[in-house]
């Protein structure tokens, strides 16, 4: 198996930009960079609370956005799946986000910044799902 597009700095880039947004978002919010959370508060939106999540979504938006911009060209989608096949992994991980109390990026990124047991074994679960599924999809059901 070739690696393709492999890019180590703007890798590492967007993972310290990640980081430094998650300790920014505690330190002056005193709030955790879950995204899932984060979009969750939105619905329905509190008063006097909403405006910083929408400030943190357009963020993530806006980002991508740059990174359009700056040549990276938009987001390619995987070829050979059939849409309800994604819409149902879509589905799958909502539930799976549901059932942890959060997504990765909250667990991942934050909690185990904060040295969260919870987090660490929701991530433990998060890897070993993800490595089970890669290793039935592609090696039992057949999708390179």
């Amino acid at each position: 198996m070739q690696v393709v597009n492999f890019t180590p700095w703007s890798a590492l880039a967007g993972g310290l930009l990640i980081g430094a947004s998650a300790v920014v978002l505690l330190w002056f919010n005193g709030r955790i960079a879950g995204i899932s959370n984060i979009l969750g508060g939105l619905l329905p939106p509190r008063r006097g609370d909403a405006a910083w999540r929408v400030l943190f979504l357009g963020g993530l938006v806006a980002g991508g956005a740059v990174a359009q911009a700056l040549g990276s060209g938009p987001p390619q989608g995987r070829e050979g799946l059939s849409p309800w096949l994604l819409a149902l992994g879509g589905l799958l991980v909502g539930f799976g986000v549901s059932l942890g109390s959060g997504c990765t990026s909250g667990h991942g990124v934050c909690g185990l910044g904060r040295l969260s047991a919870r987090s660490l074994a929701a991530v433990a679960v998060f890897l070993a799902t993800g490595i089970i599924t890669t290793t039935f999809v592609r090696h039992f059901a057949g999708v390179a």
